[in-house]
């Protein structure tokens, strides 16, 4: 009798990767951005720096890879929510959906977003 293969180590992977990397690098943007430039700290970039900035191709790579792990990140974490906090496993084919394609879609505007800019 075979074993029933899983998909759940390709999940765990991006819940790891998403996590490790949304650790160290979200809180550097939010101090910048939402406390550091607001509080007079720092002088704010004008438009055509950060405009520069974001068409550099490695910055390009770094947002899409910051957004789209911290996605899959959140959606593996909300499916274990939804199932063991919830008591919801009885409909773990709907959040799968549910979670998985709503990080997918957003992986997929966010590639969108970052090559059509």
């Amino acid at each position: 009798m075979a074993a029933k293969k899983h998909n759940d180590p390709f999940w765990w992977t991006l819940f790891g990767a998403g996590g490790t990397l949304s650790a160290f690098l979200l809180p550097v943007h939010v101090a910048l951005i939402g406390i550091a430039i607001p509080l007079g700290w720092l002088e704010a970039p004008g438009y055509e720096s950060l405009r520069s900035l974001v068409e550099h191709p490695i910055t390009r790579i770094y947002l899409f890879v910051l957004i789209s792990l911290s996605l899959f990140h959140w959606a593996h974490r909300f499916r274990y929510t939804l199932y063991d906090g919830l008591m919801l496993k009885h409909l773990e084919s709907y959040i799968m959906v549910f979670c998985y394609g709503g990080a997918l879609a957003g992986t997929i505007i966010t590639a969108i977003l970052v090559i059509t800019f």
